[in-house]
């Protein structure tokens, strides 16, 4: 069983964060932790936690925040398919894929894919309505010790959450076309994603954090789609979640996954206060070209690639790996520790407690 020496904390997880995103000050680097299951239970259990409980985990390794949900509560909208889970919001289907050192759901079946117009523009979409808003009060409640943000690297995420249902292909050769059918889809969608953070921020005014936002932009070399379509179709759906976000007077942060930054000027420019993943291995991806081109202007979160040392170099090769990220990113504040993934079930656990030992051992500002 491992126990990490936690660095000294003079602020509180609320107030570290918020600081954070104003690129001020703080004690210590804000902490964030994603992990698939299999990992999780591991490196859980490593820190004698029974069970991968889940919270214990957050706290024994330092993270800062916690997310909150208004759960679904309405009438089941898609069909049930055998051996598949559907989710009950956004209507794709998963199926459970093992692998050699853990397992996932899969997007299967995509019931978008090859349909005709009246069947894209009519797909259906949950009622604002019929979610529990009251529900958050006690998710906020139990985390009070923590930031709360609402939203998450799902939200709006027009690009996968439409490829979830329609395909890959399918969704942004609609883009490109800009289908009518697949437009009005769209803007229903979004507009029930918008309605439902609206109406939390409401009943919880002052209460919520952050809003977390994201929209995979990027291969790993280059832009996924243009920079003219990113501000015809994306940047007006996007605006509405940031002025949402504005309006509450609450920071926005958007995950964006591979070669990204091409778009951040335009984040800027809508008022997005911290962009996250950061993959470093992509194009215009790296801690020394993004504190160039973007540092004072955007807090980063991420860095840490989960295809690098942490997954394939020893704990030693973590622990220098993630010293020097922090070294780049700390000057300046604005930085959230963090994967730039879920870290993957492949990564040896010693090399998790690492990275976070290190966050700790030098994430410390004097």
């Amino acid at each position: 069983m491992t126990k990490l020496v936690k660095a000294k904390e003079t602020m509180s997880a609320k107030e570290r964060v918020l600081k954070t995103f104003n690129l001020e000050k703080t004690d210590r680097v804000t902490i964030g932790y994603e992990a698939n299951l299999a990992v999780h239970i591991r490196v859980a259990s490593e820190l004698g936690i029974k069970d991968g409980d889940e919270e214990q985990t957050l706290r024994a390794l330092g993270a800062d925040y916690r997310g909150i949900a208004a759960p679904y509560t309405g009438p089941m909208l898609f069909k049930p398919l055998p051996g598949r889970k559907v989710d009950p919001v956004d209507g794709f289907y998963t199926r459970w894929i093992e692998h050699k050192t853990g397992g996932y759901w899969d997007f299967c079946d995509f019931p978008l894919q090859n349909a005709d117009s009246e069947v894209i523009a009519n797909y259906p979409v949950p009622n604002p309505d019929d979610f529990d808003y009251a529900a958050l009060g006690g998710q906020l409640e139990a985390h009070k010790e923590f930031a709360a943000y609402i939203g998450n690297a799902g939200v709006p995420d027009i690009i996968n959450s439409t490829g979830r249902i329609m395909g890959m292909e399918d969704t942004l050769c609609n883009l490109l076309a800009e289908d009518e059918a697949m437009l009005v889809f769209l803007n229903r969608r979004m507009g029930m994603r918008l309605a439902v953070m609206e109406r939390s921020l409401d009943k919880y005014k002052g209460k919520i954090d952050f809003m977390w936002l994201g929209e995979d932009l990027g291969t790993q070399k280059s832009p996924m789609i243009s920079l003219e379509m990113y501000r015809r179709t994306f940047k007006p759906i996007h605006k509405k979640f940031i002025d949402l976000a504005k309006a509450y007077n609450i920071p926005a942060i958007i995950h964006t996954c591979g070669s990204s930054s091409w778009a951040y000027e335009d984040f800027i420019e809508m008022g997005v206060a911290a962009v996250d993943t950061l993959q470093p291995e992509a194009a215009n991806m790296s801690p020394e070209y993004l504190k160039q081109a973007f540092g004072g202007r955007l807090a980063f979160r991420g860095c840490i690639s989960t295809a690098g040392p942490l997954a394939y170099g020893t704990a030693e090769e973590t622990r220098a790996y993630c010293k020097k990220t922090l070294e780049i990113m700390m000057p300046g504040y604005g930085y959230h520790f963090a994967p730039t993934h879920a870290i993957q079930d492949n990564t040896p656990t010693e090399n998790v407690i690492a990275m976070y030992q290190t966050a700790h051992d030098f994430g410390i500002y004097k």
